[in-house]
């Protein structure tokens, strides 16, 4: 019987202190800015490293005082999991604010969990458990709102008003509709509709949405954050698709064409740039990618 207790003991024990490890673990490269990778807390944050933007953005927030009262008693029945990055610069103005908004209500602390993940190109968005997987983290910080273990809406970068505002409208009216549109349509094709529902619906994507998507760079970080997940014809699909929304951008083209050469698509990256060259005959950026592609 001691034989056992003492065992469970040691397990304990050993649980606690793998948590204390991987809970705020730091990432620290030879010249290279620290970063906090996994799950971590608030105490993380207000680390050496991080303190200097965390505490500023966080004191300068003035939130809506009124909204903030409203808020209060219908925010305690939800769940909140936030994905981040203490590398990225958007991260570092909203998280701070948003943190304050949750205090300001008295939000329970055990009912937000956070989540860093990494800006390594191998792990590009990613964290080491993979908290991430299926979930759509193509943008950091999301903020994704759960009621009952159903996910009820998110906040995807920054607020579209303000953040008590922004939450005050999912937990009541919940019309609320995020930053991304094009990234959250695409990504529901791929999901009910795979690969082929999406090469389907592209035409009528590209009217939908034409005019309101604010930048390549929208679905560019998405068809990025498939290729890292190995879906790379989805990817494909997605650069491609991007060509038609912002056919005057000559970036959008050597996406497409720089993913086609990095799968073997050699012949297919050659005419699409081949193609864009002939709308951009200036561009040395084309050219030079063309150069590449021909001699790999």
């Amino acid at each position: 019987m001691k034989t056992n207790i003492i065992s469970i003991i040691i397990t304990l024990i050993f649980t606690f202190q793998i948590y204390a490890q991987t809970l705020n673990q730091e990432i620290t490269k030879d010249g290279d800015t620290p970063y906090l990778l996994g799950k971590i807390d608030k105490n993380g944050l207000e680390g050496d490293n991080y303190a200097s933007w965390f505490s500023k953005n966080y004191e300068d927030y003035d939130f809506d005082k009124a909204t903030i009262e409203t808020l209060k008693s219908k925010l305690k029945g939800y769940r909140i999991t936030l994905f981040m990055g203490t590398w990225c610069g958007d991260s570092k103005q909203e998280v701070p604010r948003f943190y304050k908004v949750l205090e300001a209500c008295n939000f329970p602390e055990d009912q937000l969990s956070v989540i860093a993940v990494s800006r390594e190109s191998s792990m590009y968005k990613k964290s080491p458990n993979h908290e991430e997987s299926g979930l759509n983290i193509h943008r950091v910080p999301t903020f994704i709102f759960y009621k009952d273990r159903k996910e009820i809406n998110r906040i995807v970068e920054h607020p579209v008003e303000s953040f008590e505002k922004d939450i005050l409208n999912i937990v009541t009216k919940n019309d609320y509709t995020s930053n991304y549109q094009i990234v959250t349509k695409v990504h529901t094709i791929l999901k009910e509709d795979g690969l082929n529902g999406l090469k389907k619906q592209s035409k009528k994507l590209v009217k939908a949405f034409d005019g309101k998507v604010d930048s390549m760079f929208e679905l560019n970080t998405y068809g990025r954050i498939l290729y890292s997940t190995n879906l790379k014809e989805e990817a494909i699909t997605v650069f491609d698709l991007n060509t038609k929304l912002f056919p005057d951008n000559p970036r959008t083209y050597m996406s497409l064409a720089n993913t086609l050469g990095i799968g073997g698509e050699r012949e297919k990256a050659i005419t699409v740039l081949e193609k864009a060259i002939k709308l951009f005959p200036e561009n040395k950026d084309l050219i030079k990618n063309l150069e590449v592609v021909k001699t790999n």
